[in-house]
């Protein structure tokens, strides 16, 4: 019969691969548990901030403002010299064409 255990360094081997495995392990479920209970606090405050929290002045709650760059149009005139002859109409990069950004303010919860 072959001894595959390598002698007495395969055990000592196995030892600290098992033992990295269960601490490595231990270390993994505390980071889970840990990372579980942290968003359901975070959840729980939320939800509390906004029960009692005033709206947004700016928004009036909403969330969200008439874009200030294209200031709803969807698209901005655009050239990239300094005195233009002809300004081509591009996509607003602030809201995309949808004509509302979020609110700077609450930053789009619709409260302060």
């Amino acid at each position: 019969m072959v001894n595959r255990s390598g002698g007495p360094a395969g055990g000592a081997l196995r030892l600290v691969t098992t033992a990295g495995a269960v601490i490595g392990g231990g270390f993994l479920a505390v980071s889970f548990v840990s990372s579980a209970f942290l968003g359901a606090f975070r959840s729980w405050a939320e939800a509390n901030r906004k029960k009692t929290a005033p709206s947004c002045r700016i928004c009036k709650g909403r969330g969200f403002t008439k874009c200030r760059l294209c200031k709803g149009n969807s698209v901005i005139h655009w050239s990239p010299l300094l005195d233009p002859v002809v300004k081509k109409p591009c996509l607003c990069p602030t809201c995309d064409g949808n004509k509302v950004q979020r609110c700077l303010n609450c930053v789009g919860k619709g409260y302060v």
